[in-house]
């Protein structure tokens, strides 16, 4: 998964990307097959040994902070569900709201990463409230299908839209 990030990139780099911490195997590996992955060249897997394809991860953010008109939150919510159609579906009152949504990334650590940026990187654009995340929930499609089944955690995402609590 690479996703970049917007505003001024650190000295040195070419890039900004979203990448996993290696460990393991991938640790000790050349500088050179690091610099080929981090410009965008897939490096090929080792003989007999497959690369992590990427998972879905179910993600529930959860944000809150001063009271704002609730025409507003709705109206910011729609804006961000309109910009990212991933949404799948968002709670709010006038003092905290709840996103839902189904994230594809190589591993949880991306995952977390990518939804506790989602808030700040769209406040401007989506015109959302100055709230601070305040909960993160990412669970993996299975352990989420699991909980549906036994009638416990998340409830499925119906209807799909943003709603008021």
């Amino acid at each position: 998964m690479r996703r970049g990030r917007p505003g001024a990139l650190p000295r040195g780099t070419a890039e900004r990307a979203l990448t996993s911490v290696g460990t393991g195997r991938d640790a000790g590996r050349p500088a050179d097959e690091e610099r080929a992955e981090r410009n965008g060249a897939a490096r090929p897997a080792p003989q007999g040994e497959r690369r992590e394809a990427s998972r879905l991860w179910h993600v529930t953010l959860s944000v809150s902070g001063r009271e704002a008109p609730l025409k507003e939150v709705r109206r910011a919510l729609e804006q961000l569900a309109h910009d990212h159609p991933f949404l799948l579906t968002s709670r709010y009152a006038n003092d905290h709201a709840e996103i839902r949504y189904w994230e594809e990334a190589r591993d949880l650590h991306d995952a977390a990463a990518v939804a506790l940026r989602l808030w700040g990187e769209h406040r401007s654009t989506a015109k959302l409230p100055p709230w601070e995340i305040v909960g993160l929930e990412v669970i993996d499609r299975e352990t989420y299908h699991q909980r549906v089944a036994e009638g416990y955690g998340p409830p499925p995402a119906s209807p799909v839209g943003v709603h008021p609590y």
